[in-house]
């Protein structure tokens, strides 16, 4: 009963924030963020040395300051988010545009389904809403918050317009059914995982443990791999940049291919992150598996030993 309780007053919250104008809830959510930024929290030490160790030529003023960015630009799409529930066809390019769709729609065609590469950058959940509302037939793979009144209300907002929600945990086969009846899966690639899930691959200069399944899945199923970012414009939309479909390398070796290939998307994740820092979430513990076994790095695809104590890329 009282989650229920909770559950209920959260969406409230959330309904009556869409009804405050676009660009004046962006603007309400800078102040916010800028205000939370001042509160001293042990994940802003987390998200501050995560940009010192990304950026290592970066000051400490620069660091600081793009932090502070960040925090503004989250505290807008805490505002921003809410109007989820008042999209629809007409009134969607209010919020965002596209670029790339052609692309997008040649791989649809296929008829193998497509996988949207993307990460938790810009406002992800914005461009879900706007894809499952142009294309239709829609799941995203997400883990579900820990608190559950929110993830009921995160839930709620993402399946509006009709997205399936596919759990992490065990998802493999509900992505398999998604993609044979040809649709698109949104998967978020920027996150840690235990060693036995994932691969060691360079991310802004260390090691990062990075899940697998998209790798094995795209392998096996010929699904195409579409990277999909949202980046903010000064008038407040966001410009939705589809790419081309990453070429994936087939060697035959199963191994080797599934570790070049999630190497190959996160370096796409890395070049958006690297040219919009403050649009990522650097709250996150992204390096917190460590590379403690040898075999990985004895597949040398250009990098150099890892630091032990550090757990930097060299070379």
């Amino acid at each position: 009963m009282q989650n229920e309780i909770i559950y209920r007053l959260i969406l409230l919250a959330v309904r009556l924030m869409a009804h405050i104008p676009y660009r004046l809830g962006q603007f309400k959510g800078k102040v916010l963020g800028l205000l939370a930024y001042m509160i001293p929290m042990s994940r802003k030490e987390v998200a501050l040395e995560n940009i010192r160790k990304s950026f290592q030529t970066i000051s400490e003023s620069k660091a600081k300051n793009l932090l502070r960015r960040v925090y503004m630009h989250f505290g807008s799409m805490l505002f921003e988010t809410p109007h989820i529930m008042k999209f629809t066809a007409e009134n969607l390019f209010r919020y965002v545009t596209f670029e790339g769709v052609e692309d997008f729609d040649r791989a649809i065609a296929r008829g193998k389904g497509v996988f949207i590469l993307t990460a938790h950058f810009g406002n992800w959940e914005l461009m879900a809403a706007a894809v499952t509302i142009l294309w239709g037939g829609t799941a995203v793979v997400a883990r579900p918050a820990d608190f559950l009144p929110l993830d009921r209300v995160i839930s709620h907002l993402r399946s509006r317009h009709g997205a399936k929600i596919i759990p992490k945990q065990r998802a493999m086969r509900q992505i398999m059914e998604a993609i044979k009846i040809n649709q698109i899966v949104g998967i978020l690639l920027d996150q840690n995982v235990d060693w036995y899930e994932g691969v060691f691959v360079p991310f802004l200069g260390r090691w990062a443990c990075t899940n697998k399944g998209l790798a094995l899945i795209a392998l096996r199923t010929e699904t195409p791999v579409i990277p999909a970012f949202p980046v903010k414009q000064k008038d407040g939309r966001y410009r939705i940049i589809l790419e081309k479909e990453i070429k994936l390398q087939r060697t035959g070796d199963k191994t080797a291919d599934v570790d070049a290939n999630t190497e190959l998307f996160t370096r796409v994740i890395e070049k958006y992150v690297k040219k919009y820092p403050d649009h990522w979430f650097w709250w996150h513990k992204r390096w917190k598996t460590k590379n403690s076994c040898p075999l990985p790095l004895q597949r040398s695809r250009g990098y150099g030993p890892v630091s032990r104590r550090t757990d930097e890329v060299r070379g």
